[in-house]
Formats: structure tokens, C-alpha cells, sequence
């Protein structure tokens, strides 16, 4: 069940791209790479829309 009605994420998928925001931030203070964890961020919110359209369309 999503949070709002405005976005498709639920509150543990909103808790997991807030922790991994962090440490992208982190990751981009020391220079270092971040890629693998905006993918993991992208894909959260891809399986979340997709939830989120199959509801929808019932």
C-alpha cells in the first residue's frame, strides 16, 4: 500500500532509497563510485511503479 497517493512507494521501499541516498552521498564526498547504488535506487522505484500499475488497472 503506497504512502501517498501522489507517489508509488510504500514505507519500507521510501526507507531503502533514504538510506541508500545517504550513502550515495557519502560515497560521493570520498570520490568514489556510486552507480551500482543509484541502480538499486532506480529499481526500487521501477518495482514499485509496476506494483503500483497492476493495481491500478484492476
Amino acid at each position: 500500500m503506497p504512502v501517498s497517493k501522489h507517489d508509488p512507494y510504500n514505507a519500507r521501499e521510501i526507507a531503502r532509497i533514504i538510506a541508500l541516498g545517504i550513502r550515495i552521498e557519502r560515497r560521493r564526498a570520498y570520490g568514489k563510485p556510486t552507480a551500482a547504488l543509484e541502480r538499486q535506487a532506480d529499481q526500487i522505484r521501477e518495482n514499485a511503479q509496476k506494483r503500483e500499475d497492476a493495481r491500478g488497472r484492476k
